[in-house]
């Protein structure tokens, strides 16, 4: 082999070894960059605003359940057996109306024997005044069947109650929901046999807030709406007004609607009493939430960290919430940046 043959292969190879001990050392030093911690502490730049409390000025509108204005049982106050039910599910009745009849033959009969009883005692009665008068008998003697002749006209009211209470009657007018009765059935004292509703008149409860119900007073016409009637408005009228509030300073309101015209118990409605209502709440920008208002939370900052902090939300007001748990006046709260934070993570306020 040449002499500059072996020079130039020499040379390729020290070029070789001198690449390979340069790669070598780049992979080492950013092996070691590598392995340095790297910093996550650094602060993330957010706006914030403080939770106010500030007053919320609205019409005043709740919404409820309507209900019957009347509802009562038909109930049994003596026992029986049922030979007559006059009554089906729908049926209109009136107030005293016989609806429910129990066999009282056996009650008719002790009224007639107890009656018989009667006129045998009360000729007794007069014969011993008649001889008390001449001396031929005691006052004892008289005493006592007069005591006999009383005990047995009372006896007589007792059975005629009985009798009249056999006919089971309406307890109030309006129309038959329930019914739990058929001819031959046994009933006792206290049996419910159907349930009666008046829904001529409905009725709505609903809670007015402390600062809202001193504006109300009864008799008051309202404006009520329905989902079920889409534009259409009925009347009611303030029934009545708790004269205590519950623990929450909520007052119970009555509202009657006189003429259903169509409403059904057990649908929702809308009570607008048509005034404002000026109440305090304390309010955020709906951009604070991180979530939706099904799970909502926002970052607090406390010190220069931002704090997750989970709440429960109320009404809506244009661009900004009701708080109604989790905060209090004075939090100051994150309304951009958030969707780079987490728990803890250090924040930097800029304007």
């Amino acid at each position: 082999m040449k002499k500059s043959t072996i020079l130039v292969v020499a040379a390729m190879l020290a070029v070789t070894v001198l690449i390979g001990f340069r790669l070598a050392s780049n992979k080492k030093t950013i092996d070691e960059k590598n392995k340095q911690p790297v910093n996550t502490n650094v602060a993330i730049p957010v706006t914030t605003t403080r939770v106010e409390e500030g007053t919320v000025s609205q019409q005043l509108v709740k919404t409820g359940n309507l209900i019957p204005f009347k509802e009562a049982n038909i109930t049994a106050t003596t026992a029986g057996r049922v030979t007559n039910v006059s009554f089906n599910l729908g049926s209109q009745v009136r107030q005293g109306a016989v609806l429910v009849q129990l066999d009282n033959k056996l009650k008719e009969l002790a009224l007639e024997a107890t009656q018989l009883n009667i006129e045998k005692l009360k000729k007794d009665v007069n014969r011993y005044n008649t001889l008390l008068a001449g001396n031929a008998t005691t006052e004892i003697q008289v005493n006592e069947t007069k005591y006999n002749y009383e005990n047995a006209v009372n006896q007589a009211e007792q059975i005629k109650k009985q009798i009249q209470d056999a006919n089971v009657k309406a307890p109030i007018s309006g129309q038959i929901v329930k019914k739990d009765i058929e001819p031959g059935e046994y009933v006792s004292p206290g049996t419910v046999l159907g349930t009666v509703l008046d829904v001529n008149r409905l009725k709505v409860n609903v809670l007015v807030n402390e600062s809202d119900v001193y504006q109300l007073r009864k008799g008051q016409s309202v404006r009520l709406s329905a989902d079920v009637f889409p534009g259409k408005v009925f009347t009611g009228q303030i029934s009545y007004i708790a004269p205590q509030g519950t623990d929450e300073h909520n007052y119970p309101v009555e509202i009657t609607v006189g003429n259903a015209n169509g409403l059904k118990a057990g649908t929702f409605v809308n009570v607008d009493f048509s005034q404002k209502s000026n109440q305090k709440a304390l309010q955020i920008p709906r951009v604070a939430l991180v979530e939706s208002i099904k799970n909502p939370y926002v970052y607090v900052i406390d010190g220069n960290v931002a704090k997750q902090r989970k709440i429960k939300v109320g009404r809506e007001f244009g661009d900004t919430i009701e708080v109604l748990e989790g905060l209090t006046a004075g939090d100051q709260v994150v309304t951009t940046g958030q969707l780079n934070l987490s728990d803890g993570k250090p924040v930097q306020i800029t304007k």
